[in-house]
């Protein structure tokens, strides 16, 4: 228990209440989802949500279940009663930071951009800081903030898709037994969205630019939650899920067979080291290219268009394996290790590719 984290949860729960009703199809919040996310992460011993409860009757009985402390703003004055809310969980989150050592993880859920300073604050006291909104109604400048930034509405268990209400509703009157008429045929049910996958070439690039950053920066070997720690540093709302990997270690293993990295056995049980291939792929690639620009004669060939003649020769080829965003990338890398030699040439407006000598 000692190495778990300890997390305190702070919920600015009007805040979420209402995002999740206006953009998720008018969806009742549940926080299920949130408890757990965060037992994934660590040991969560504070639990508090700020709000005026009168209008969240039945949210207090959810969240009393699941032994969240209420902390009730009653005061109904529109933006002082949220405002009044926003500097009491400011508060309570900087006196925990001090009076509880212990606490190494703080979580605040809110999209809320006043925030941001209690962000900043929280990690410059050494704390881990993670965020929990709703994607649209989440300010653009608090997930950045974070060292970890979750979007409730792509949590695990969140159906976005349905409007959800719990009990206490309108009850509907009573209307006359309409006549019998002939049934109508059922209509076939619409088929549930595809969620969407974002590009996995894309993400090869990152990662194989990270872990080279890792290698040279450290000189020492690449766990793979290392990797993962410095993927949300660069991008607070990284999620392997949004990708349609169940595991971090699952997305490892797709890219170890695409070549695009190399696992062997870390230290820990189930953090392997991650690494890049040897480097003979990338001198491979060079020399490939190098090959094609002398094929095109002592002119060299422009940069537009060398792809295509380089696929002639290996259909397979793809610099994103190799670790480069682009071609562009790729060309210069290879200029840099001296196969080619790459300028810009005004009078065609491309860079010219020619081989070294």
């Amino acid at each position: 228990m000692d190495s778990e984290d300890r997390i305190a949860l702070f919920l600015d729960y009007e805040n979420l209440a209402l995002g999740a009703r206006d953009h998720l199809g008018g969806m009742t919040f549940d926080f299920r989802p949130i408890a757990d996310a965060l037992a994934e992460r660590g040991r969560v011993v504070v639990r508090r949500a700020y709000a005026d409860w009168s209008y969240f009757d039945e949210d207090r009985r959810m969240l009393t279940r699941s032994h969240v402390e209420l902390i009730e703003m009653p005061q109904r004055m529109g933006a002082s009663r949220k405002n009044a809310a926003d500097i009491k969980m400011a508060v309570d989150a900087m006196e925990l930071a001090f009076e509880r050592d212990y606490i190494s993880t703080f979580v605040l859920c809110t999209g809320d951009s006043d925030f941001t300073p209690l962000v900043d604050k929280l990690r410059g006291l050494n704390k881990r800081v993670i965020g929990v909104g709703v994607e649209k109604s989440t300010s653009a400048l608090l997930p950045p903030a974070c060292d970890e930034f979750l979007y409730y509405d792509r949590l695990e268990g969140v159906d976005a898709r349905s409007s959800r209400t719990r009990g206490g509703g309108r009850t509907a009157r009573a209307t006359p037994e309409p006549e019998p008429r002939r049934a109508k045929p059922v209509p076939e049910p619409e088929p549930e969205p595809v969620p969407e996958v974002g590009d996995v070439d894309e993400l090869a690039v990152i990662v194989a630019q990270t872990v080279a950053g890792l290698q040279g920066s450290s000189g020492g070997e690449v766990t793979a939650s290392t990797l993962k720690r410095t993927l949300l540093r660069k991008d607070p709302t990284f999620s392997e899920s949004d990708y349609g990997f169940r595991a971090f270690g699952e997305l490892l293993r797709h890219l170890g067979d695409r070549n695009v990295i190399e696992l062997s056995g870390g230290r820990a049980k189930g953090d392997p080291e991650v690494a890049l291939p040897e480097h003979g792929d990338r001198e491979d690639g060079f020399a490939l290219l190098r090959s094609v620009v002398l094929d095109a004669g002592g002119g060299g060939a422009a940069l537009s268009g060398l792809k295509n003649q380089v696929r002639r020769v290996r259909p397979d080829f793809s610099e994103k394996k190799l670790g480069y965003r682009t071609f562009l990338q790729f060309c210069k890398a290879a200029a840099t290790g001296g196969a080619v030699q790459l300028r810009w040439n005004p009078e065609a407006d491309d860079y010219l590719v020619t081989a070294t000598s």
